[in-house]
């Protein structure tokens, strides 16, 4: 068994915060030593846990839409590794949406199972826990105002806000992501891919 495939296999029977998960736990991530892409999104869902399919949602419709990708090439782990920033659904927060995730999960296994993708070119950060976590103070004040320093960032990171329905009049407020963000994302992705 190679470093990554046990690697995967210990994330996946992670309990180290089992007495905090309201659903119990059930790790979701998926990589292989060939990725060139790597996805770094919050953390799943009751559909992701339900299903242990990363982005198996309407989040992951409009993530693979932005990518510009079918659920084929989008699944094919050869291709692009899946590893958010918490394995395991976290529950409700006070407003009704998901909780964050786990602050335990990102420390303990990311610095495992990351060095073990060396054909990453490419990481998308999803959402502000993976941006806080990865661009550290060279994020800047918002959320919106990372995204559209996006240039910045590359050639290792592209940030991304998260592609769940809550953020459809993010998405009309700043026509721009679409518009110029998007389809060089696009572009980033088939040739990495």
């Amino acid at each position: 068994m190679s470093s990554l495939a046990r690697t995967l296999k210990d994330a996946r029977a992670c309990t180290v915060c089992a007495h905090e998960l309201p659903l119990g736990p059930r790790p979701v991530l998926k990589a292989s030593a060939t990725a060139g892409l790597l996805i770094i999104g919050q953390a799943p869902g009751t559909k992701v846990h339900e299903s242990g399919v990363p982005w198996d949602d309407r989040s992951g419709d409009r993530l693979r839409d932005w990518l510009g990708v079918d659920k084929d090439t989008f699944y094919d782990d050869s291709r692009i590794a899946i590893v958010p920033m918490g394995f395991c659904y976290p529950g409700r927060d006070a407003k009704g949406g998901d909780a964050p995730p786990r602050k335990e999960c990102a420390p303990m296994w990311h610095s495992r199972v990351l060095p073990l993708l060396p054909k990453v070119e490419l990481t998308l950060l999803v959402g502000l826990y993976a941006q806080a976590y990865y661009l550290k103070d060279r994020r800047k004040g918002t959320l919106t105002e990372t995204v559209q320093a996006w240039r910045e960032y590359l050639p290792t990171f592209l940030p991304l806000p998260h592609p769940s329905w809550r953020n459809t009049a993010w998405l009309k407020k700043h026509p721009w992501f679409e518009r110029a963000l998007v389809p060089d994302l696009q572009k980033r992705v088939h040739r990495t891919l």
